[in-house]
């Protein structure tokens, strides 16, 4: 090796005992393995970035940003001397520090050296080295059996979402089980499932560690075998089947595919709305490699409802759903309120059974309605509502589907961009322009909207404000609105606001807001809040004290 290249291979020496020596100061390690029996130790690998005078290590994992420091330096090695030269050395600076910690909960029963190399040739990615520890192996795989049997098996109580986290990912680990047993691995996550059911919070914990498992394991072990992988521009995987490829005794049970339809059934079923395309895309795949079921998953669904909770034919309706594609078809065969009131309970009974939140209605029917609300989607889930909202006495059940369907980050499918609407928007909407009676859902509403990324239930608040005006009952469904405005929003309600006793109420609910949601308030009415200050300046009092008090409180006086 020439002078340049003994520097480098020091420079990476350098790098590497740095992150050991990190690691080997930390007074936590004991106490983190004993969170639960089943982590070994907390690293499992590292990466080695080479860039000439800019090389850096981090555990494996462990995401930097993605454009890093770039080097001035030219590499000194090429991509043959990497291979040959190089990575032998790399080899024995870790083995010394790892036959000092082989035994330390530092380290996983598998560590494995990774590294990216700049080089004359461009680019170079490689596994330098990977190293078992049997010992670890063994004891490892005795505690999880023990786990499964005491914890889950013979267990009658909740279990930890830390214990699923690590247990997820040992059960389709291919170093500890060459091949996972799907039955048995599907079994042990519902019973995962059943033990945590009474603990929302919990079990939505416990459920995301066993997607995250099943996706990891699908997109780095599962799918490879069969698929060319490659990353788009914005870091999703993209496939192509290989020539050639198709699955090994496709349509038998207990079959790897079956890991991967259920994974994409989890995700579809308990993922938020932007996760759920990886579902759809597992079981494309899944039937493009001769799965059947994914055929027929589908073609009618995911297979997790019951026949009668996904398709109900009646003289007055029909209502046929698909998870897979969060779709409603809802067909009117006459005109009735009978016929909406099945619907919605059709609908809402899917929900409640855990159908995705983010859904779209395929509408069949001869009337056209729209709410007075300019700016939404002409969707045929919008009409489906409005329609439904001329009934009257279906008003009460549009208010329990609304408070079912509102969640915040999902949405109708049918819309995009900024006419995004949050499920339940539509009834929400049209109940609260009918009825004061539906003020306190409005509310509900827009404590749950997520306005960085909506913008309709603006030009809802601009009708409502038209509607129902300033009253006792109106201000403070009003504000609740404006506190989730956006700076287009313009009301039209300064001549209102001329009468005192108005501007008297508005002024009593808006105080105690935080100065940003006062600013919001005041801006969608007065605008730059200089205008306001010249209209106290001009006023006569009382109200000049009235709009003193906005500017006291908004911190402008």
């Amino acid at each position: 090796m020439n002078t340049l290249q003994e520097e480098a291979i020091e420079e990476m020496k350098a790098a590497i005992h740095k992150w050991f020596d990190e690691q080997e100061h930390r007074e936590d390690a004991e106490e983190a393995v004993r969170r639960t029996t089943l982590q070994m130790g907390i690293f499992n690998g590292i990466m080695l970035d080479y860039r000439p005078g800019r090389t850096r290590v981090d555990s494996l994992g462990y995401r930097r940003n993605a454009g890093g420091s770039k080097s001035m330096k030219v590499s000194p090695f090429t991509r043959e001397q990497v291979l040959n030269e190089v990575q032998p050395l790399l080899v024995e600076i870790v083995k010394e520090k790892l036959d000092r910690l082989e035994t330390s909960p530092l380290i996983d029963y598998r560590f494995t050296l990774k590294g990216t190399f700049t080089t004359t040739d461009g680019p170079v990615t490689l596994t330098v080295q990977e190293t078992v520890y049997e010992e670890k192996k063994q004891q490892l795989l005795e505690r999880i059996n023990s786990y499964i049997e005491k914890k889950l098996e013979k267990g009658t109580y909740p279990t930890k979402p830390l214990e699923t986290f690590f247990l997820a990912r040992h059960l389709l680990d291919p170093n500890l089980f060459h091949e996972p047993e799907a039955a048995r691995t599907i079994a042990l996550f519902d019973r995962i499932q059943e033990l945590n059911k009474e603990r929302t919070q919990a079990l939505a914990e416990h459920r995301g560690d066993i997607i995250r498992a099943l996706t990891g394991w699908a997109e780095q072990v599962f799918l490879p075998r069969y698929c060319d992988v490659t990353r788009n521009e914005y870091r999703i995987n993209e496939y192509e089947i290989k020539p050639g490829a198709v699955l090994e005794n496709k349509d038998e049970p207990n079959q790897p595919v079956d890991l991967l339809l259920y994974g994409a059934v989890m995700i579809l079923r308990y993922e938020p709305n932007y996760s759920k395309f990886r579902g759809q895309t597992f079981l494309e795949l899944a039937k493009q490699l001769g799965s059947s079921k994914a055929g027929r998953m589908l073609k009618e669904g995911s297979g997790s409802f019951k026949q009668e909770d996904i398709h109900m034919r009646h003289e007055l309706v029909e209502c046929k759903a698909n998870d897979v594609f969060s779709l409603i078809t809802v067909i009117i065969r006459k005109e009735e309120a009978g016929a909406y009131e099945r619907a919605i309970s059709f609908i809402l009974n899917l929900l409640r059974k855990g159908f995705p939140k983010s859904y779209k209605i395929k509408l069949k029917s001869s009337v056209r309605e729209v709410l007075p609300i300019k700016g939404l989607a002409k969707s045929t889930t919008h009409r489906f509502f409005a329609n439904a909202l001329a009934y009257s006495e279906l008003h009460p059940l549009l208010e329990e589907y609304a408070r079912e369907a509102m969640v915040e980050f999902e949405w109708y499918e049918d819309t995009e961009s900024e006419k995004s609407v949050m499920p339940g928007s539509y009834a929400v909407f049209g109940l609260g322009l009918l009825a004061e009676r539906y003020f306190p859902l409005v509310e509900a509403y827009m404590a749950l909207v997520d306005d960085e990324h909506q913008l309709v239930h603006d030009k809802f608040t601009a009708v409502f404000a038209e509607t129902h005006g300033i009253t006792e009952r109106s201000t403070p469904t009003l504000i609740a609105c404006l506190r989730r405005s956006h700076d287009s929003l313009k009301l039209k309600i300064q001549p209102e606001l001329e009468s005192e006793d108005k501007l008297s109420l508005l002024v009593q609910h808006v105080e105690t807001l935080s100065d940003y949601e006062l600013e919001r308030v005041l801006y969608s009415i007065w605008g730059k809040i200089e205008k306001l200050a010249a209209l106290a300046r001009k006023a006569q009092e009382p109200r000049k004290e009235l709009l003193l008090r906005l500017l006291k409180a908004a911190g402008k006086a």
